[in-house]
C-alpha cells in the first residue's frame, strides 16, 4: 500500500481548513448571509466567496510553481514574491 506520508504543513493545512469550514458553517446557522452581487457577475453568499477565494488561491499556487523556477519556501521564510502574489489575488 501507498499511504501519504503526513507532514506537519500538509497537517496544518488541512486542520486550517476544516477549522475555517466549522467557523463558517456556525457562522452561517448564527447569521445567515444574505446573496450579494460584487465584482463578480455572479450573486454569491458568504460560502461561495470563500470556495472562489479558495480555489483562486490554490491555482495562482500551482501557476507560480509550474511557471517559475523560484522557490516557494526559503531556509529563512516565505518567499517575498510569492507572499505578495498569494496576498494580492488570492
Amino acid at each position: 500500500m501507498n499511504w501519504m506520508a503526513w507532514t506537519q504543513p500538509s497537517a496544518l493545512f488541512f486542520i486550517t481548513i476544516g477549522c475555517i469550514l466549522l467557523v463558517m458553517t456556525t457562522f452561517e446557522v448564527l447569521r445567515p448571509c444574505v446573496a450579494r452581487k460584487g465584482f463578480l457577475p455572479i450573486t454569491t453568499t458568504r460560502g461561495d466567496r470563500l470556495f472562489i477565494g479558495l480555489l483562486s488561491s490554490a491555482y495562482i499556487h500551482l501557476f507560480f510553481i509550474g511557471m517559475t523556477d523560484l522557490a516557494i519556501w526559503y531556509p529563512f521564510g516565505i518567499s517575498i514574491i510569492w507572499l505578495g502574489i498569494v496576498l494580492r489575488w488570492g
